[in-house]
């Protein structure tokens, strides 16, 4: 165990270390790790979000570049914080709101990614302008002191899109993925927008996998996806109780039963996923499934071993695991 909270993310940086973003009540905390994920010694205070979104896939958000850590933070009237580590330095320092329209996104689903050269891009759902759910982008360039100007890159036909299913991002080099559950026609399937210069455009949005998924509701599970360094996508989702594996334009692959799914480690995939109270990881590369006992909200990472860290929420309580 590292602590009590909820909601925990992990992410490793380019020289190995790893770090544990969760919450607690209103405060943010990161726990690192020097040795590969065999302990987490070093706990510190990142900041605190007044009336923060926490739980259900809301919670902070992390990820990592060469020079720099950020962690996002949702509050509960719709604005969206962010949070800055300097690797070099060690200190975290609160930097600029993301969101550029105050209360534009009290859902408080969100994710973060960042490049190989300290860029950072951001997606959220947003009710700007009508009031119903959309995707939104923005980045930063210099670490979160200041965001770009936010930009709706898919609005429904259909008015929304699905309102408590979180969108994510991945990037590699200058290409930008973004997948979302949409709400078109009745179905709420998975859809991937792609950009090719750092979100300054998106192509017109493809759905993944070939079935569909006709529901009057919100599943509220939004799946992963991650990009290689050879620029190829894949993806993991849920759909009627079963998790698939896909890439854009090919069929998806049932690989288990259940729900909250995430992907890490483009080059060499790792699914997580919960099964009833049951947490499973499978290692695509490899084929290997294993069982972790009960918790929710699984997240993973490679190591530089070559081994697969976990963090998971169970009771109220931070577990990892090194498998």
């Amino acid at each position: 165990m590292i602590a009590s909270g909820q909601q925990p993310q992990i992410t490793i940086d380019p020289t190995g270390i790893q770090r544990i973003i969760y919450g607690k009540e209103d405060k943010i905390y990161c726990a690192t790790s020097v040795d590969n994920g065999i302990s987490f010694p070093d706990i510190q205070l990142i900041g605190e979000v007044s009336d923060m979104h926490l739980g259900m896939s809301r919670g902070p958000q992390v990820a990592s570049s060469k020079n720099y850590t950020l962690v996002t933070a949702m509050d509960k009237s719709g604005g969206i914080h962010s949070f800055q580590l300097n690797h070099q330095s060690g200190e975290w320092l609160q930097t600029a709101q993301v969101n550029d329209m105050p209360g534009m996104a009290p859902e408080g689903l969100m994710s973060i990614t960042a490049d190989e050269n300290d860029n950072f891009y951001a997606v959220w759902l947003d009710i700007r302008h009508d009031k119903h759910n959309k995707i939104c982008f923005a980045s930063t360039t210099n670490q979160g002191k200041t965001w770009s100007e936010n930009k709706i890159v898919y609005q429904s036909p259909d008015n929304t899109v699905c309102e408590c299913c979180k969108p994510n991002i991945a990037a590699s080099q200058a290409n930008v993925a973004i997948m979302f559950r949409n709400w078109l026609n009745g179905s709420r399937d998975l859809y991937l927008l792609q950009s090719d210069d750092k979100g300054a455009s998106f192509n017109h949005p493809v759905k993944l996998g070939n079935g569909t998924w006709k529901l009057n509701g919100c599943p509220m599970d939004g799946g992963g996806l991650v990009v290689n360094a050879d620029n190829e996508v894949s993806t993991v989702w849920q759909r009627e109780g079963k998790i698939f594996y896909a890439m854009p334009n090919e069929p998806e692959k049932q690989i288990g039963t259940g729900r909250n799914c995430s992907l890490a480690d483009a080059e060499s995939p790792i699914i997580t996923w919960q099964d009833g109270k049951q947490l499973k990881v499978k290692a695509i590369n490899q084929g290997t499934t294993y069982d972790l006992g009960e918790g929710s909200f699984l997240k993973a990472i490679r190591t530089d071993d070559d081994k697969i860290l976990c963090v998971w929420e169970n009771e109220g309580e931070i577990i990892f695991q090194k498998l």
